[in-house]
């Protein structure tokens, strides 16, 4: 262990993830953790970690589990939740958030993991990665628990961008099926609009525009469209995709995060209130546990960056090490799929065709090569 590094041994279906490990609200103590429940269940990842080398050497000499499977790379400076993105953007070489994306910028790693500042870490991304060919704006898509035989559903945008025109909503119906088929395995996955109501009347000019054109693309890209949807079909199984701008679905990320959490602290009030509460809490402690799994937004922890030259996953900067696992298992799942490399395909192939392509069923479903 020369200069307190651990090469990640890069054998046969290895799988290397930079994660910045500076960026979380709760340090780098909590993101070492994070890596150590994914390492203890995967033996297939590898890490390269970004930020204060003593610091994260002492943290990982103690994780006999990330013995040869970890990589420090020092980097001085920190980007804060208070940075500017545009600051970020011209003086954030050196920070942590910048090296690790320049990782996977240099080929080193095939996905980034960050709990950093959202906004600094998508201009970084989009300075160091650039956009996909074709692509206007990137966008932003998480995994939402729902009814849906999976359990989860995909929406995006959810903070990339507050502003989307029809152009933009038809990309991310596009980028958000290939997730869809990649991330959920659906091979035709369905693609609803989010709107203030599901009739074809309702809504602004450049919605119904935006519903004509992804009507119109949904053959040729694969996937099945089902029209307007309202905000209570965000956690239900009439779609799988929710497409939406960069505000509104900010603003529905945040507050089914703070409805989960009301909910799971109404549970806990109640059972808790008397003896009685309580004997029925132990009586129906499998089921609260099961309940409390399914709302858990730790589970589900992880935004992907769509439309850049690469996979970037956004942890929250408030993620303990069961959220940065979940993030880190989403950006293995990512990268084992060849997810980038398809949905570029997919985009530049919408972009020769003046439509999205269809899918090449005869490609293997692990393989980059074609287009899923």
């Amino acid at each position: 262990m020369s200069n307190g590094n651990i090469t990640p041994v890069k054998g046969e279906g290895r799988i290397v993830i930079s994660v910045d490990a500076m960026g979380g609200d709760r340090g780098p103590a909590a993101v070492v953790a994070g890596l150590v429940q994914s390492a203890e269940k995967n033996p297939d990842i590898g890490f390269i970690l970004h930020g204060d080398e003593a610091e994260l050497r002492g943290l990982i000499g103690k994780r006999k589990v990330l013995a040869g499977r970890c990589e420090l790379r020092h980097a001085p400076r920190v980007v804060t939740m208070h940075d500017k993105p545009s600051q970020v953007m011209r003086h954030g070489e050196g920070t942590s958030m910048w090296s690790c994306i320049e990782s996977v910028k240099k080929g080193e790693a095939t996905v980034a993991v960050s709990c950093g500042n959202t906004g600094a870490l998508m201009a970084v991304s989009m300075i160091r990665l650039r956009k996909l060919p074709g692509v206007n704006r990137p966008a932003i898509a998480c995994l939402w628990p729902s009814r849906n035989p999976g359990g989860f559903n995909v929406m995006l945008d959810v903070g990339a961008d507050i502003k989307a025109d029809a152009g933009d909503f038809l990309q991310y119906a596009t980028m958000g099926a290939s997730y869809a088929r990649n991330g959920l395995d659906l091979d035709r996955p369905r693609v609803g609009l989010l709107n203030v109501g599901t009739e074809d009347h309702k809504g602004s000019a450049e919605l119904k525009l935006a519903n004509d054109l992804i009507a119109a693309h949904a053959a040729a890209g694969g996937y099945e469209y089902v029209g307007f949807i309202e905000g209570g079909d965000i956690p239900g199984n009439r779609c799988d995709v929710i497409v939406t701008d960069g505000f509104t679905g900010n603003i529905a990320l945040k507050t089914g995060e703070g409805t989960a959490k009301l909910i799971s602290d109404f549970l806990r009030e109640a059972f808790g209130a008397n003896v009685l509460s309580k004997m029925a809490a132990v009586l129906a402690l499998g089921s609260l546990k099961r309940l409390q799994k399914r709302i858990d937004p730790r589970r589900v922890n992880g935004g992907v960056f769509l439309g850049l030259n690469g996979t970037v996953v956004k942890s929250h900067g408030s993620a303990d090490a069961t959220g940065v696992s979940a993030a880190i298992k989403l950006a293995f799942q990512l990268a084992q799929s060849g997810f980038n490399d398809r949905l570029a395909a997919r985009v530049a192939s919408a972009g020769r065709a003046g439509q999205d392509a269809p899918r090449d069923d005869s490609a293997p479903s692990n393989s980059g090569n074609g287009i899923k």
